[in-house]
């Protein structure tokens, strides 16, 4: 393609805005202005969208829903006690997608000229099965997991807004295998190892712990044998951990072929009439803004001269105070973890120690 194009797993992020009539507009906001910074920047994007998570993902899916609860509580709490760091924090983690969120952007995304997909399962797997044919030039989304779908370039924070000031990641997947010294199967091992959307990490297993775990045993039924031999049982498997489906559904996820008519998508000139009528009748947007928008799609997206990935971020590489911000960051989400894990044992304790009621 003569213009990069991208594929982008659509998840929630963000606040919620509203317009006047109190209508949530946030997923629109992002999508329309989001997605003209990429077209202005050279890039053609294709977005796909999820469909039926894999049966083995519900457990992940229940923890994702109790964690939203939890922060909607601390959500509530925060706008009487405090402050607005605090509020914004909680707020972002209460955002939860419909489905007519997803079909509004859907909407959006016909009128704006930019094509779409539904993937049967996986966002993530799909994207992989596309930049894999060469269709697009890599994927982007913020789940690591995607890698292990075997997509050979994958972006991060390419979405994320301009006040974030976050670098966009570039990762190619042979270049992560050959530094890792690994096979693909023995990378989706360590990821399943370190706990990935369909199974939870086994307790006191890290970073360097997996790494080391998977060089020196080779892969997972190896890994497990040692620990289930370990004479000091410094690692307990808990007790329903179905490692062998979690690796299939990353070695044969359920997608759609490349050359599925489903896949054969097009970039087109926006539909200006459309736009106004859903933006800015319906939705509240500012008009001379959305009618910007629209030429802007129509000068970029004809445009057949090649951009520069660097027009759109800078190759930069971390200075050593964004390294140890990391590291702590990492560090501090190692502690969380840690800290959620403790209190659902003692949470699972207490509910044990309650005396029965009577039959």
């Amino acid at each position: 393609m003569s213009i990069y194009s991208f594929l982008i797993a659509v998840r929630s992020e963000g606040q919620q805005l509203t317009s006047d009539s109190g209508e949530t507009t946030s997923h629109l906001m992002g999508m329309f202005y989001r997605t003209l910074r990429m077209v202005d920047n050279g890039i053609k994007p294709l977005y796909v969208f999820d469909g039926a998570p894999p049966k083995l993902k519900s457990g992940e899916l229940a923890k994702r829903g109790a964690r939203k609860a939890e922060a909607h509580e601390a959500h509530e709490e925060a706008k009487e006690t405090g402050t607005a760091e605090d509020i914004e924090k909680f707020s972002r983690r209460t955002v939860r997608v419909t489905r007519e969120h997803n079909a509004e952007c859907k909407k959006l995304l016909k009128l704006m000229g930019i094509p779409y997909i539904d993937a049967p399962t996986e966002a993530e797997a799909q994207c992989a099965v596309l930049a894999r044919a060469g269709k697009v030039y890599a994927a982007a989304s913020e789940d690591m997991d995607t890698l292990c779908f075997e997509a050979p370039i994958l972006l991060r924070h390419l979405t994320f807004s301009e006040q974030r000031k976050e670098p966009i990641q570039e990762i190619h997947l042979s270049k992560a295998l050959e530094g890792l010294n690994m096979d693909r199967n023995q990378f989706i091992d360590l990821c399943i190892l370190l706990g990935c959307d369909y199974l939870e990490p086994i307790p006191k297993v890290g970073p360097s712990t997996a790494l080391n775990l998977i060089r020196e045993h080779g892969n997972l039924e190896n890994v497990l044998e040692h620990m289930k031999n370990d004479p000091k049982k410094k690692f307990v498997v808990p007790e329903s951990w179905p490692y062998q489906d979690a690796r299939d559904l990353f070695l044969t996820p359920d997608v759609r072929d490349a050359n599925d008519e489903e896949c054969d998508f097009k970039w087109e000139a926006p539909d200006v009439d459309g736009l106004i009528a859903f933006l800015v009748t319906d939705k509240g947007f500012n008009e001379d803004r959305v009618r910007n928008g629209a030429a802007r799609l129509t000068k970029n997206l004809k445009s057949a001269q090649q951009s520069r990935l660097e027009g759109f971020f800078k190759p930069m590489a971390r200075t050593d105070e964004e390294k140890a911000s990391l590291k702590r960051k990492h560090e501090s989400k190692l502690q969380d973890q840690k800290k959620r894990k403790k209190d659902e044992v003692k949470a699972k304790k207490e509910a044990k120690a309650k005396p029965r009621a009577a039959g």
